[in-house]
């Protein structure tokens, strides 16, 4: 077992370190951070409703919040983290702890979990003891969700945080480009 988390930590498998950082000038909408996520609508509501994840970017002129980046991976994390069977109430305080990370130190993180607890490990060797003490069932590279991220921000629609459509980004579809042009033409 020791060799098999050394290969992984030296193939970055277990904490990243050449990751590219997210858009922070971008926000997204309730939508677009569920297709983004992978999380249905009902759920994203559900967690800004209890304050677990809700959008960080308030606009102006009673436009309504956009989550960044940054929120998104937070929304990813805690979708894998349920995935695996993990409470809301063990997640929470995960996430809380995530939120007041450097978003560089995010891409360093691994979270480990013995289906209970959620551990925090930024080194193969935290990983190594960790799973020597007899915990750790499973383990979340988020520098390896920021990837997955990446390319899914890269095919939904969103705005700078000045208000307009982001130009890297097109409609989601036909009616959206429509509307777009004719707020623009």
């Amino acid at each position: 077992m020791h060799t098999a988390i050394r290969r992984a930590g030296e193939q970055g498998l277990l904490c990243e370190e050449d990751v590219v950082a997210l858009p922070m000038d971008v926000g997204y909408r309730g939508p677009t951070a569920c297709a983004a996520a992978g999380i249905t609508y009902r759920q994203l509501d559900y967690w800004a409703r209890t304050g677990l994840v809700g959008p960080s970017v308030q606009q102006e002129g009673g436009n309504p919040p956009l989550y960044d980046s940054r929120d998104v991976l937070l929304l990813k994390v805690v979708k894998r983290l349920l995935d695996t069977g993990i409470s809301l109430q063990q997640i929470r305080p995960a996430v809380d702890h995530l939120r007041y990370r450097g978003t560089a130190d995010l891409a360093q993180v691994t979270l480990m979990s013995d289906g209970v607890s959620v551990y925090e490990c930024t080194s193969p060797d935290e990983v190594v003891d960790l799973m020597q003490g007899g915990q750790g069932v499973f383990g979340i590279a988020l520098g390896r969700v920021w990837r997955e991220l990446e390319g899914a921000l890269d095919e939904v629609p969103g705005e700078e945080l000045g208000g307009s459509l982001s130009p890297r980004t097109r409609p989601a579809d036909e009616l959206a480009r429509r509307r777009r042009e004719r707020k623009t033409g």
